[in-house]
């Protein structure tokens, strides 16, 4: 082979490197660009859709999730919101945050919800706002009410020589505690608290439903009713699921059952949901524990499961 032919095929290797290259910087260029873009909520891929937002597990404060179900308000191409529901409740401040959020979506398209076994507390605040709400008729919904609780090992640590003496800038400082029994003042300033959060999720839920405070008050006593109990109290629409909310949709708003269905969040929101509260658990323990912290974001509503 002489050596004009071997210069020849050289450069032919080279060039297809190059061009292998070329094309692997463009292409890793384009995804960085698309990568962006979709952080930063420029690019839409799906048109005219229905948004679905899934809830699931305990309900935690979750600000990025708030923010994305608060966009779809916003967004002309979701023409609603489909919320799904499976949950025995979570925290006032997450389940309230969300609220709001679906709120702000319900005051400008439609918003319907799906309930599952359990939609509870924190799980019934997340509903309320909805135009209509289904459930199955063995679901467990409702539970209305605010539970704040504490506990006092001061008799163990007495019991084991270990005397604690917190050092406090206000007789409230180190309500509640689990080095000393709740006093007189404590529990009745703890009271009030779990009082106002109360008031404000019957507020949420007789605006939502259209109800008389009055008449949310008589049903408002922290027991779960079944869907088929929620159904004759007024606290849920009708019995279905998906596809019935879907039809619903399309017969009262219009809004054809062919649209794709886009998800709000990517990811599971229940894992995130059980890694933050775990976290929290975890980080209030050792703030009530070893440093006295007071646990004012601990108040939950959450259905309390029956026990032997």
């Amino acid at each position: 082979m002489s050596l004009e032919t071997d210069l020849l095929l050289d450069r032919r290797r080279l060039k297809r490197r190059l061009f292998y290259w070329r094309s692997f910087a463009v292409l890793a260029v384009l995804a960085a660009v698309l990568v962006a873009l979709r952080g930063s909520g420029d690019l839409r891929f799906v048109g005219s859709h229905v948004a679905r937002l899934t809830v699931s597990g305990v309900i935690t404060a979750d600000r990025k999730l708030d923010r994305e179900v608060a966009k779809v308000a916003d967004d002309a191409r979701a023409r609603a919101l489909l919320v799904l529901i499976d949950s025995p409740g979570g925290s006032v401040a997450g389940g309230q945050a969300l609220h709001n959020a679906i709120a702000l979506v319900a005051a400008k398209k439609p918003v319907v919800v799906v309930m599952g076994g359990t939609a509870a507390s924190a799980g019934y605040m997340i509903a309320v706002p909805a135009a209509r709400i289904f459930a199955q008729e063995s679901t467990l919904t409702g539970s209305i009410g605010v539970l704040l609780e504490t506990g006092d090992i001061s008799g163990l640590l007495k019991s084991v020589g270990v005397n604690v003496e917190p050092l406090v800038s206000g007789p409230l400082k180190d309500q509640p505690s689990f080095v000393k029994p709740l006093s007189a003042e404590g529990r009745q300033v703890l009271q009030g608290l779990v009082t106002d959060m109360y008031d404000q999720f019957v507020d949420m839920v007789a605006q939502g439903r259209h109800m008389e405070v009055a008449r949310v008050r008589e049903l408002a006593d922290g027991r779960p009713y079944t869907g088929r109990q929620a159904l004759k109290l007024g606290l849920v629409d009708a019995f279905g699921g998906e596809q019935d909310a879907r039809q619903w949709l399309a017969q009262e708003k219009g809004v054809s059952a062919d649209l794709p269905v886009e998800d709000v969040a990517s990811g599971s929101y229940a894992s995130r949901a059980l890694s933050t509260s775990l976290g929290l658990l975890l980080t209030e323990l050792w703030k009530s524990v070893l440093s006295q912290g007071v646990i004012l974001d601990g108040a939950q509503v959450v259905w309390q499961r029956f026990s032997n």
